[in-house]
């Protein structure tokens, strides 16, 4: 394709159509008309130019140009108290459903993985060396030590918000580092489940692993689910990459990384109750049964939630994915 001349022969449309955007609500009917037949026949040629004669400069003003008439066309439209409510109640918990293939196997190899690390320290103490010094290990594991004093170092608030924060920060990662191969997030999880083995091995060679559950449970069940979540869809997304299904890569990877979004800011909303459960119930003076009860509640409200409401929405056709209309525009490839 000749570019000069496409764009001699096609930049007074373009012209005209930045001129009706510019006019904004000032449109005749018949100008209403020209205005969508224009961004039509644009995200046709922008199609064309991307895929004949890619040009960095023109490829900008036209997708700016296309950008703009679609947002006048389909009308701008505010989120509302309805879009979270659907978000909350259909897709996010849809979303979380349609990956269970993903994060509960990866949520059984990492426990699995943790208790081996954890046996092995524990039956090692040649491996207990190696982590520290005899002095420094009793200090952690002994009664009143830095396992049992960490969760009530700081207020609870605080303690809280800090706890928040940093496991969004990690499940956020997961779901980022997802599209590079998946490699990333292998990683985050090693790191979490080595750090959780090593206080597992470290306490039941000290004759207290009861009192590490009992500190660890109340928040940790849903805390670390909603780090396997995030990790398994991390995966999907990395495993997107190599194999795309029947759509295009781009297409494919738009899908999941939309969703991936979302899922962030739903796993954001889990977290905040974890947290909030570390901060307030894990150090608290109740008995450790009833910090125990708590925390599996908590489990298992997030799993009916799950398994009843989402997967009611994903049998509906629900996937978590931002509604059509508020997709970007499949552009045409053929005029």
């Amino acid at each position: 394709m000749d570019l000069d001349v496409f764009v001699t022969a096609h930049s007074a449309e373009w012209d005209r159509l930045d001129h009706l955007l510019r006019r904004g609500r000032r449109l005749t009917g018949a100008e209403a008309d020209e205005l969508v037949a224009l961004y039509q026949r644009t995200a046709t040629h922008l199609s064309l130019i991307q895929s004949s004669a890619p040009d960095p400069m023109l490829t900008a003003r036209l997708t700016q140009l296309v950008a703009r008439g679609r947002a006048a066309v389909t009308g701008a439209r505010r989120a509302s108290w309805r879009d979270a409510t659907g978000f909350l109640t259909t897709g996010f918990p849809a979303a979380v459903y349609r990956s269970r293939h993903w994060w509960v196997p990866t949520a059984v190899l990492s426990t699995l993985l943790a208790a081996l690390i954890g046996w092995w320290i524990g039956t090692h103490p040649e491996v207990q060396s190696a982590l520290g010094a005899p002095a420094e290990l009793r200090e952690m594991t002994r009664p009143g030590g830095q396992y049992e004093t960490y969760y009530s170092s700081h207020p609870a608030a605080s303690f809280a918000a800090q706890v928040w924060t940093n496991n969004a920060q990690a499940a956020a990662l997961c779901l980022v580092l997802g599209a590079f191969l998946g490699l990333p997030v292998l990683l985050v999880l090693f790191v979490n489940m080595l750090n959780l083995g090593v206080g597992i091995g470290l306490m039941a060679s000290a004759g207290r692993l009861d009192v590490f559950l009992g500190l660890v449970l109340p928040h940790g069940l849903l805390e670390l689910t909603a780090v396997f979540v995030a990790a398994g869809t991390g995966l999907r997304l990395g495993w997107t990459v190599v194999d795309p299904g029947p759509t295009t890569r781009r297409a494919a990877l738009a899908q999941q990384g939309r969703a991936a979004i979302g899922m962030a800011v739903g796993l954001a909303l889990v977290l905040f109750v974890s947290g909030l459960i570390e901060g307030f119930v894990t150090p608290s003076g109740l008995p450790t049964w009833a910090r125990v009860t708590i925390g599996v509640a908590a489990e298992l409200a997030f799993l009916a939630y799950v398994y009843v409401l989402g997967g009611r929405a994903a049998r509906a056709g629900a996937t978590g994915d931002v509604a059509e209309a508020d997709r970007t525009a499949e552009l045409p490839t053929a005029a």
